[in-house]
């Protein structure tokens, strides 16, 4: 028997989408009737099928019902520890406490480095920090425990006092315990929870709230030829088995955020599909995070356009994930994210 998939598409803004919603002919998104759709796309391993809502109930029976259901969870207004998505998307500032990270490593490592950006990320409008040790860019080495935890401590001991969400990157169980430890909000493990067996107790016993981000292999070998069936609908399948296994284990709460992890263990492709196609995952009935800061596929889509910092491609692909309503973007350069938003959101919304 096909399994289904849904995907909300064909979106509406501003205005326009409050009077769609108003008259019943389109659905809100996450509960905000500012951005809405009336198509989705009913999708299985082996074809794709678009229908107008409207059309919906000329479905048979078991798959209206399984739709149904979808756009339960994607017109369903999201809740979350602390966070509020009306106004979406919330920026996640990327506090880089490592000496070797892709774009920025050796920045803020040092002395008193890392508080100072961190209050320029708040100044320039993050809603949360998310601070991290060890260096996840592909090739990169795994880094001890102990010393990722050395690296962190100081810098987040000290922004504490900021009052602001802070998010702890990090893949072990150690590291995230003494965060959890010093009151982070929110766990952030790009490995799915995959690398480090003692971390899905720490999520049970502490309660935490948690990211559940995709990575195909380790930092070391996943961008050697990464494979998929189908990149969007494996991720997907993935997701869904995380969260069914974390239900299974006794993690009842609904603060987790899903990220597809664009760049981790995928070629370029891959990253492309996702982008075009992320409102997928709405129908899992979670927030979506997404990262596209200064990542390589900007370069590879670029050519000889490409930049150190690669800001117009790291906007251009915000704005693409803020249309298909992304409600988080894990971002370098806060201050032109939120610039980029702001006209973006006057013209369009």
């Amino acid at each position: 028997m096909s399994k289904y998939y849904t995907r909300a598409c064909n979106f509406y803004y501003g205005k326009t989408s409050k009077l769609k919603v108003k008259n019943k002919s389109s659905l809100p998104l996450h509960g905000e009737n500012t951005i809405s759709f009336d198509t989705i796309e009913i999708i299985t391993r082996n074809k794709v099928k678009k229908i107008n809502i409207k059309s919906i109930k000329n479905l048979n029976g078991k798959i209206k019902k399984k739709i149904k259901l979808d756009l339960s969870k994607i017109s369903k207004k999201k809740k979350f520890n602390n966070l509020n998505f009306k106004d979406f998307p919330i920026l996640m500032g990327i506090l880089n406490l490592t000496p070797d990270s892709f774009s920025d490593g050796g920045l803020y490592n040092k002395k008193s480095l890392g508080v100072k950006h961190a209050k320029k990320l708040i100044k320039d409008g993050c809603k949360i920090l998310d601070i991290g040790g060890e260096s996840t860019r592909p090739g990169s080495k795994e880094v001890d425990s102990g010393k990722e935890w050395k690296r962190v401590a100081p810098t987040l001991l000290k922004v504490k006092r900021f009052k602001k969400l802070i998010s702890l990157d990090t893949r072990k169980s150690f590291v995230m315990e003494r965060g959890i430890k010093n009151k982070v909000n929110l766990i952030n493990d790009v490995s799915g929870f995959e690398h480090d067996t003692n971390t899905i107790k720490v999520l049970k016993k502490t309660k935490i709230p948690f990211v559940i981000h995709h990575m195909q292999g380790n930092p070391s070998i996943m961008q050697k030829k990464p494979k998929y069936k189908n990149v969007i609908l494996d991720i997907y399948d993935f997701f869904e088995k995380k969260i069914n296994f974390l239900r299974s284990y006794g993690i009842k709460h609904n603060n987790i955020i899903l990220d597809p992890g664009i760049g981790f263990g995928k070629n370029l492709k891959h990253n492309i599909t996702i982008l075009r196609n992320i409102s997928i995952f709405h129908s899992l009935g979670f927030p979506i995070m997404l990262g596209t800061s200064r990542k390589k596929f900007i370069k590879s889509l670029s050519g000889k356009n490409d930049s150190k910092q690669r800001l117009g491609g790291t906007i251009a692909s915000s704005l693409t994930a803020i249309m298909q309503g992304v409600q988080i973007l894990r971002i370098h350069d806060v201050n032109e994210l939120n610039q980029s938003i702001k006209v973006f959101k006057s013209l369009k919304f």
